[in-house]
């Protein structure tokens, strides 16, 4: 018996309705930068931006110098897709 390749795990989950609502801001920002804070100002879920990185959604894209423990992430086109898929 094979194993699947983690590619395929990637792709074979949808992002759930909070998810989906984070990547599309990366939509129109440069880079498809990904908000730190939602809508009403509260950080976004560590969690929710881990599981988004663990599909594939979105990667880490640089290091923040101020707030290090910050993880700035943008929208990958794997992600894109995602979004796409969710309609």
């Amino acid at each position: 018996m094979s194993e699947t390749p983690a590619s395929d795990s990637k792709t074979a989950k949808r992002p759930t309705k909070t998810q989906v609502a984070w990547l599309r801001r990366g939509l129109g920002e440069p880079g498809g930068k990904l908000p730190l804070f939602n809508d009403q100002g509260q950080r976004v879920n560590d969690r929710m931006v881990q599981s988004c990185l663990d599909h594939g959604w979105a990667e880490p894209w640089f290091e923040n110098p101020l707030k290090p423990n910050w993880l700035v992430c943008k929208l990958t086109d794997l992600g894109r897709a995602a979004i796409d898929g969710s309609r």
